[in-house]
């Protein structure tokens, strides 16, 4: 990776993935999709954790310690199943200080299965620092 990871420096990447490329304005995340992700027997993943390795995506694509999400339009197009190993590339499309927006695309080799926009603020201070 060409840049040091400013933001969610906690997160768990076996919820969220793993990050392979960042760069300014653009970052890769892969994951494996796990069995306790699985919403029955025939091993369909739940959405949320698709979606949760886009906003990580989008996160790293911004890389600034107070990123945080404001909003989303997103759309699922294929279904993901257990075992298969997705990857996510978010690129910063618009905006720049307080509020940019990331394209983010999930892949499955070559196959889409979810896109979205991301709406990304970036405050002064962290969300839950008080104000003084």
């Amino acid at each position: 990776m060409d840049s040091e990871i400013l933001t969610h420096k906690h997160i768990n990447h076996e919820l969220c993935g793993t990050p392979i490329e960042l760069e300014l304005n653009r970052a890769v995340i892969e994951m494996t999709m796990k069995e306790f992700m699985a919403v029955d027997e025939k091993g369909l993943i739940h959405g949320g954790f698709i979606f949760s390795l886009a906003d990580y995506t989008a996160m790293l694509a911004i890389n600034h310690p107070n990123v945080v999400l404001a909003g989303a339009e997103v759309r699922f197009i294929k279904p993901v199943a257990v075992g298969d190993k997705v990857q996510a590339e978010g690129c910063v499309i618009a905006g720049s200080g307080k509020i940019q927006t990331v394209k983010v695309v999930v892949r499955r080799n070559t196959e889409t299965v979810f896109e979205g926009s991301f709406f990304c603020a970036i405050p002064k201070h962290h969300v839950l620092e008080q104000k003084k």
